[in-house]
């Protein structure tokens, strides 16, 4: 599979059909204004094995959701550590956000996934662990501006905004988007200094 995805790639596909893309493939711009205009889905295939390893957690509110997260990384070929919780019981959030920052600060996981009712606890808990940058996205066009612009690690959604078919189209956005231009990584390199002379 092509690892970048052009305008021209789209234009070969019908109106209304599907263009299978491997995993961390670069779709430009004008390919996914045109693929949105023409009705084409873009489908990113399953991961390759030994790829990133996520760490997914989530607060009571979020266990449901969770569940489905777990599910959808199964079938796209995903290694996940489900940090908890594993019921309905209830829990405090900032320790199972806690959790998933250390994993991907240490290593253990590449990128990060949260759910609690919001989202927004969680990712405010998150933020906390040096080197962790999670955002909250309710829809696909955030989970992509989070990883292209701001190289986001961690994903947070609220169990109460999004569904599972919103879940869906964010979880394969965040996995699959890439922070490639250099004026954003520039940017993303900023954040990390104002960290860091915070750390002193």
């Amino acid at each position: 599979m092509k690892d970048v995805i052009t305008a021209q790639d789209v234009q070969s596909i019908p109106p209304g059909g599907e263009l299978s893309t491997g995993l961390g493939a670069i779709i430009t711009p004008w390919a996914r204004e045109l693929a949105a205009t023409r009705g084409i889905r873009i489908v990113h295939a399953p991961a390759p094995p030994g790829a990133v390893v996520v760490a997914v957690g989530a607060d009571h509110g979020g266990f449901p959701l969770k569940e489905e997260v777990k599910a959808l990384l199964t079938r796209l070929g995903y290694r996940f550590n489900d940090l908890g919780t594993y019921s309905t019981e209830p829990v405090d959030y900032p320790d199972i956000a806690l959790a998933v920052a250390r994993a991907v600060k240490s290593g253990e996981a590449g990128l990060g996934i949260l759910v609690d009712g919001a989202g927004i606890g969680s990712a405010m808990a998150a933020n906390k662990v040096p080197g962790v940058r999670a955002a909250v996205c309710v829809d696909e066009a955030a989970a992509r501006n989070a990883r292209e612009h701001n190289d986001a690690n961690v994903l947070a959604l609220g169990a109460k905004f999004v569904d599972s078919a919103g879940m869906t189209a964010i979880v394969e956005t965040f996995l699959t988007a890439r922070c490639t231009e250099e004026r954003h990584a520039r940017r993303v390199e900023k954040i990390k200094a104002i960290e860091e002379s915070y750390l002193k």
